[in-house]
């Protein structure tokens, strides 16, 4: 998905070679791409690159990256008028049934969603046989996302979040949007416990 599995891939062989770690150590955690959301098939051949990739047997968790698909071949970021896929409830279904397929295999210990509204979730759930472990989403000081949290915690769902620190260097940012690290509530706190900015986000 972010096109770095291959190097991530021969450090952990490199890692296992000389003794310092073992598989059974590590928790390896992917993401359905985007561009793979069309078809059982497409899931499959996404899974089976996850893996030759990562030069592992088998995943600890593996994500649908969002809701919405791309077409493949398409110019990511810059994507055209067409080269979006809109959200299906019946395709992510569909997803969701190829994922836990993969979990009966033994292929991945877990399965989870990224992106996912309160609603999209409650339509997975409908048909859902395995409850996601995981919703990985954006969330910090400026973005709580609270009633996404507490939904997804009645249901026994994990938040995971990225970009903790706001992503400053984000894809399309607004030079006038406030940054997190910056914030003066945020840094007086900081100093008050001899820690970073980073450390309170």
């Amino acid at each position: 998905m972010y096109m770095n599995e291959d190097e991530i891939g021969e450090a952990l062989q490199n890692l296992y070679k000389e003794g310092i770690v073992k598989r059974e150590d590590i928790f390896i955690t992917s993401k359905l791409s985007s561009f793979h959301l069309q078809s059982k098939e497409d899931i499959l051949e996404c899974f089976q690159t996850v893996l030759k990739n990562l030069q592992t047997d088998y995943l600890d968790l593996f994500l649908i990256h969002g809701t919405l698909g791309f077409k493949k071949g398409a110019p990511f970021p810059n994507l055209r008028e067409g080269d979006i896929i809109d959200y299906d409830e019946e395709r992510i279904a569909m997803v969701w049934k190829t994922m836990e397929e993969l979990v009966a295999k033994g292929s991945v210990k877990a399965i989870g969603i990224s992106n996912f509204t309160i609603t999209k979730t409650d339509k997975l759930l409908k048909t859902a046989k395995i409850v996601p472990a995981v919703n990985q989403v954006e969330c910090h000081p400026y973005f709580q996302q609270v009633k996404l949290r507490t939904y997804c915690k009645s249901k026994g769902i994990a938040i995971e979040c990225y970009a903790p620190l706001g992503s400053p260097s984000r894809f399309g940012i607004d030079p006038n949007d406030p940054v997190v690290m910056e914030d003066p509530v945020i840094n007086e706190i900081a100093t008050k416990y001899s820690v970073t900015a980073a450390q309170i986000c």
